[in-house]
């Protein structure tokens, strides 16, 4: 029995493991706007730089969480974007160069409205429209609140304000994120 138990811990740890190591799809900005014309998908965009301790610590912590990963990968298409990019950015018809001035590719700089700090986190309605970034780190419980709020449609009924003071983060003790708890269930 001893051995049979063993068996099933291994086995479910080394799921929970390769899950975990599966991690985010990230995937570029010109992947998104293809998928995007096959299934419209809300979009998560990480706008970091190389040299950024933050952005490095949200990859390391934030962005390892297995129902953090699960949901992003369910419900966004999740883009990486290195905001100090050189190479022309060619989005909805438009292009966008780096900028000297911002030490930034146009792209970052309009969709963080010119607030040029990082890591940002830019969320993006199905057709590309109302950029909302979202500067600075974030743990667990704070992208958890921020993914729910946009990826469930919070926001059309309530500010970000208002579902603050409400939210309990069923995340960071590892539970299941299919559920938002203090969501009604018409609204899912």
């Amino acid at each position: 029995m001893k051995k049979i138990l063993l068996a099933a811990f291994v086995f479910i740890n080394m799921g929970i493991t390769v899950f975990a190591q599966d991690g985010i799809h990230w995937i570029t900005l010109d992947e998104a706007q293809a998928k995007m014309a096959e299934k419209p998908k809300k979009v998560i965009v990480d706008v970091y730089t190389s040299w950024c301790g933050w952005c490095k610590k949200m990859d390391a912590g934030t962005y390892t969480n297995p129902a953090l990963v699960k949901y992003i990968n369910n419900n966004y298409y999740a883009v990486k974007f290195n905001a100090e990019q050189q190479e022309t950015v060619h989005f909805q018809g438009k292009e966008y160069k780096f900028e000297p001035q911002y030490k930034a590719n146009a792209w970052a700089v309009e969709m963080m409205k010119g607030q040029m700090g990082y890591p940002t986190t830019i969320f993006l309605m199905e057709n590309f429209q109302n950029p909302t970034p979202i500067g600075g780190y974030h743990p667990v419980k704070e992208m958890e609140m921020f993914l729910l709020f946009f990826g469930d449609n919070v926001f059309r009924h309530r500010t970000l304000q208002d579902y603050q003071k409400t939210f309990v983060s069923a995340w960071e003790n590892g539970e299941k994120p299919e559920v938002t708890p203090q969501m009604p269930p018409s609204i899912h």
